[in-house]
């Protein structure tokens, strides 16, 4: 079975969907805490935008941040129940439309139309193929001056000595991403390899687009897990007290 259909069954028919994803961002004490301790951090720069595009929200973990800092947003996954489960979620949301993909193309979207591009924690399951497909689309879609931060496997480099619990992408690595942006005429401005649930750097954030320097910075952290760590020590307390009083 290919991992394109692997992921569309798996995500869409066999997994338990109801903590609607939070359970992942439980190192981090909730995924509000992860969006503004760890991740918002890293692309605040780019935030707000006038036009966001996210790849597999699944039931909508980042949507709703992303939601709060877009014009218009766009998001597409090839699970027809998440896409069906983010458009009930966000349905008061006049300005964000939800599509179902073959888990490949962005068809839907229009040549340079988008400003943000995201995805995080669900591209690291995408094997070569599906990255080299998507890498191209990606550009396409994007604004000259736009810019994209997926979150990709990095199994290829140092998977031999890990044991793939995760399910992630066995052929795709940091390297080899980068080599698809570039002949694909884009250019890399970042590429960070961290550590998720290893001691290795198993997975990578990669931010692209069609302008940026000659030579990418490249990262190399091994604290990515430790950073979580902190963050729920420390500022998840934050998140759970903003979240406890909306509810009051």
């Amino acid at each position: 079975m290919g991992n394109v259909e692997f992921n569309a069954g798996f995500w869409g028919d066999h997994y338990d969907w109801s903590g609607r994803g939070e359970e992942w961002s439980e190192m981090w004490g909730g995924a509000r805490a992860q969006w503004l301790g760890s991740i918002y951090p890293r692309i605040s720069l780019f935030l707000p935008a006038k036009s966001v595009l996210e790849i597999a929200p699944g039931y909508g973990r980042w949507t709703r941040f992303l939601l709060s800092a877009c014009d218009g947003y766009q998001g597409v996954d090839l699970s027809q129940e998440c896409v069906d489960a983010c458009r009930e979620r966000f349905s008061r949301e006049k300005k964000a439309v939800f599509y179902k993909n073959d888990g490949k193309s962005l068809s839907f979207a229009e040549t340079g139309c988008v400003d943000f591009l995201f995805s995080f924690d669900s591209l690291v399951h995408a094997t070569a193929d599906v990255m080299a497909a998507y890498v191209p689309e990606i550009l396409r879609t994007l604004s000259r001056t736009g810019v994209a931060f997926i979150h990709h496997s990095n199994w290829l480099e140092v998977g031999d000595r890990l044991e793939n619990v995760g399910g992630r992408g066995t052929d795709v690595s940091a390297d080899l991403v980068s080599r698809m942006i570039l002949d694909a005429g884009g250019r890399v401005l970042i590429q960070e390899k961290i550590n998720w649930g290893h001691a290795e750097c198993n997975d990578c954030l990669t931010l692209f687009g069609w302008v940026g320097p000659a030579e990418p910075k490249l990262i190399e952290n091994h604290d990515f897990m430790l950073e979580g760590n902190n963050i729920r020590k420390n500022q998840s307390h934050y998140s759970r007290l903003a979240i406890e009083s909306s509810r009051t």
